[in-house]
C-alpha cells in the first residue's frame, strides 16, 4: 500500500470515527449549544448596556443662477465636505452643542420693551393721545428637548461623521444610552454647526436636510451574539469529545494489535449473553460435571 493510499485511509477512518462520536454524543452537543446560546442571549439582552444611534443629514450647497458658476461651486462644496467633517467634531462646535444641550431652548419671539404713550398738545391747551402705551413683553422660547449634561469630550466620543464619495451630503450620527438622548445630541451638533460655519469659513452653504429621529438600537446585536454562543457551544462540545476520545487508551480494533504492536491474532472470544434469571450455583456445576462424565 502506498503512503498516499495509507494517508487517505487514515483520513477516512478519522472522519468516520468523528461521525460516530458526534452521533454518540448528539444529546451532549445539543445541550452545550442550547445552553451557551441561552447564556449569550441573556447576557446580550439583560446584562450589556444598550446603545442607540440617531442620524441627521446635512447638505453642502451654494445657490447661484450662473450655470458655469454652479458647477464650480458644486465641485468646491464636494471638496469642502472633508473639511466640514473635521470642523463638525472640533471643540468649537462641540462646546456650543454641549451648552445648548444643557438648556435646549430656541427663541421664538424676541422681547418687546415697554413704550410710553405719546400725546400732543392742541392749540386750546388740551392734550390728545397720539400713540398708546405699550406694555413690556418677555421673550418667548421653545424647549426642544430634555436637558442633558454632556461635556465636549463626551460628545466627541459619541459623534461620528460619514461621507460619500462625490456627494454633497454627509451624515452625522450620535450614539447614546437612550433613543431620545441620541436624537438630542445629533440635532444639537447639527444645529450648532449650521450656525457657526458662516463665522468660521465666511460661507453660508450648509442645510440640514433631515433632522434626526429617535435613535434605534445599535448595540448589542442580540441575534448575532446568540448565534456566536450557539457556535461556541458546538465547538467546545466537539473539542471536549475529541480530547476525551484521544485520551482513551482502549483498544477498539484488532488491526491496532497486529499492525501497530506486531502481535499475532490467535482468535476472538465471542460475548455470551445469559438470561437475567440465570444463576450459577454449586448444584448447577455438579450437574454439568456429571453430564460430562456420562458422555
Amino acid at each position: 500500500m502506498s503512503a498516499e493510499q495509507q494517508n487517505n485511509e487514515e483520513v477516512t477512518i478519522d472522519l468516520r470515527r468523528l461521525f460516530i462520536l458526534i452521533r454518540k454524543h448528539i444529546i451532549s452537543i445539543l445541550i452545550w449549544m442550547i445552553g451557551l446560546g441561552l447564556i449569550a442571549y441573556g447576557v446580550s439582552e439583560y446584562v450589556l448596556v444598550p446603545k442607540y444611534t440617531a442620524s441627521t443629514q446635512l447638505l453642502v450647497n451654494r445657490k447661484t443662477a450662473d450655470a458655469n458658476q454652479a458647477y464650480a461651486n458644486q465641485q468646491a462644496d464636494i471638496n469642502a465636505v472633508t473639511t466640514y467633517k473635521d470642523i463638525i467634531t472640533s471643540n468649537v462646535i462641540l462646546k456650543g452643542a454641549s451648552k445648548y444641550l444643557a438648556n435646549p431652548v430656541t427663541l421664538v419671539k424676541k422681547a418687546t420693551p415697554a413704550k410710553k404713550a405719546v400725546y400732543k398738545t392742541n392749540d386750546d391747551g388740551t392734550r390728545a393721545l397720539v400713540k398708546k402705551a405699550v406694555n413690556a413683553k418677555p421673550a418667548v422660547y421653545k424647549r426642544e428637548s430634555k436637558s442633558y449634561s454632556i461635556s465636549p469630550s463626551e460628545l466627541a466620543s459619541a459623534v461620528s461623521v460619514t461621507t460619500t464619495t462625490s456627494s454633497q451630503v454627509f451624515t452625522l450620527s450620535a450614539t447614546a444610552e437612550t433613543p431620545a438622548k441620541a436624537q438630542a445630541i445629533a440635532n444639537a451638533v447639527a444645529k450648532e454647526f449650521k450656525e457657526q460655519i458662516p463665522k468660521i469659513m465666511d460661507v453660508n452653504n450648509v442645510t440640514i436636510v433631515a433632522e434626526a429621529p429617535k435613535g434605534t438600537k445599535s448595540f448589542p446585536n442580540v441575534k448575532m451574539i446568540t448565534a456566536v454562543g450557539v457556535l461556541a457551544g458546538l465547538v467546545i462540545s466537539l473539542l471536549i469529545i475529541i480530547i476525551k476520545d484521544l485520551s482513551d487508551t482502549t483498544v477498539r480494533e484488532d488491526s491496532f494489535m497486529t499492525n501497530e504492536l506486531g502481535l499475532t491474532n490467535l482468535g476472538e472470544i465471542a460475548s455470551i449473553t445469559m438470561p437475567k434469571d440465570w444463576t450459577f450455583t454449586a448444584k448447577t456445576a455438579e450437574k454439568r460435571g456429571s453430564s460430562r462424565r456420562r458422555v
